[in-house]
């Protein structure tokens, strides 16, 4: 048995939350306009950057605060 690989995205550590770039995230587009976590598996991940490249859904924003 695979264990498939997640990829998740907390808004709370992003440098872009409450900014221009947030509303224009693929996590605020998902989740709406309060977005927390976005979780998504290997495939939905590889799925999600066709969308992206065609132009059907925004862009990742996630900049990560730096410690």
């Amino acid at each position: 048995m695979t264990k498939e690989i997640e990829l998740s995205i907390s808004c709370h550590d992003c440098v872009r939350r409450g900014t221009p770039d947030c509303s224009d995230c693929l996590v605020t587009f998902v989740l709406g306009e309060e977005p927390e976590e976005l979780v998504l598996t290997e495939d939905e991940a590889a799925i999600v950057q066709l969308f992206t490249a065609e132009g059907l859904v925004p862009t990742l924003r996630y900049k990560p605060v730096s410690h």
